[in-house]
């Protein structure tokens, strides 16, 4: 539990039970993300700022407990995903097909809201039945647990529009600037280059699938190529975005992925008229989730992504582990002994 920011908890909750159309899933695995990191070190992410204690954590798996009354889904004791939205279904932007922007939903360990949606890093958690994945065969739980920032980065190569036979630049090789990288490959991308600050991430967007790393504070660096197809801003800082906007081709589409800071953030705007450049935003995911399922059922270099596993006792040493992209890519929570 996050109390407030550098305030991280092992705490002992009572066993939830499942409810009407709930499933109580004992998780295994839960991913540290970039926002647990940013509610852990700044008591917010963005504009979403903590109000009150809560759970944090998103990117869980693990296996069906039991359903409350009238939910159903995989068998108890089925390896499963959890997909952490839950849209309103009612507003305007669900209705038009876009429920990741959907202006009511709830989200695990998100403080867009209050009361805070509480999260998934839980022995035991209780969430809608319709959001439970059974896992594809041949995808154990350890890599499932990418599902969530895959998806992330699916939409956001999605939101580029069709990328086959281009290259796309992505700014920023933490854990989700890797998976954009790893899934602009899998969308057929010619060619990947991806740039950050430190050569220890740049070696991770190697594994993910880069043909070119550069380093972002050496515009002299041989690989920056002059001009790229379609750019990913996924670092989060406004010269991210800056770099993006000068490195795509005139007519060119970049997505703003990293969320920046909160407030205003410079930004290079008569670039964007001058050479006509499409600037989309990715927020979330909706149906990617699935897509992201049967991607790490079949491509193993995902796992080379995963930098360490530790047990949820020491879970602000695993925080610490995370935000130090010098030791690591994405580091999992288990939660093998609490469950």
């Amino acid at each position: 539990m996050i109390h407030g920011r550098g305030d991280l908890r092992v705490a002992e909750l009572p066993v939830p039970r499942p409810g009407p159309g709930q499933a109580l899933v004992a998780v295994r695995y839960g991913g540290v993300c970039g926002s647990d990191l940013h509610y852990w070190r700044h008591g917010g992410v963005g504009d979403f700022r903590l109000r009150e204690p809560m759970v944090l954590g998103h990117e869980v798996v693990g296996t069906v407990v039991e359903y409350g009354t009238d939910a159903s889904g995989p068998a108890p004791g089925s390896a499963v995903a959890v997909h952490p939205a839950t849209p309103c279904g009612v507003c305007p932007e669900c209705t038009a097909g876009r429920r990741n922007v959907c202006r009511d939903t709830r989200y695990l360990g998100s403080a867009a809201r209050f009361p805070h949606v509480q999260g998934g890093f839980a022995a035991q958690v209780v969430v809608p039945a319709e959001q439970v994945r059974a896992l594809p065969d041949g995808l154990e739980l350890r890599r499932a647990a990418l599902a969530e920032p895959l998806s992330v980065a699916l939409h956001a190569v999605r939101r580029a529009g069709g990328v086959a036979g281009r290259h796309v630049l992505v700014t920023g090789a933490g854990p989700i600037g890797c998976l954009v990288v790893a899934a602009a490959k899998a969308a057929g991308a010619a060619h990947v280059t991806v740039s950050d600050l430190l050569p220890e991430a740049l070696e991770y967007g190697r594994i993910a699938g880069a043909g070119t790393v550069v380093r972002a504070d050496d515009p002299g660096d041989r690989g920056w190529p002059d001009e790229v197809d379609v750019a990913v801003e996924a670092s989060g800082v406004a010269a991210g975005l800056d770099t993006c906007l000068r490195r795509v081709r005139r007519g060119g589409i970049v997505v703003q992925l990293g969320m920046l800071p909160a407030g205003h953030s410079p930004f290079a705007g008569n670039l964007v008229v001058s050479r006509e450049i499409e600037l989309r935003g990715a927020f979330r995911f909706d149906t990617e989730f699935d897509q992201a399922l049967e991607l790490l059922a079949v491509e193993p270099v995902f796992d080379g992504l995963i930098s360490a596993v530790v047990p949820v006792a020491e879970a602000e040493s695993a925080f610490a582990l995370a935000g130090d992209r010098s030791r690591a890519c994405k580091v999992l929570l288990d939660f093998a002994s609490s469950s």
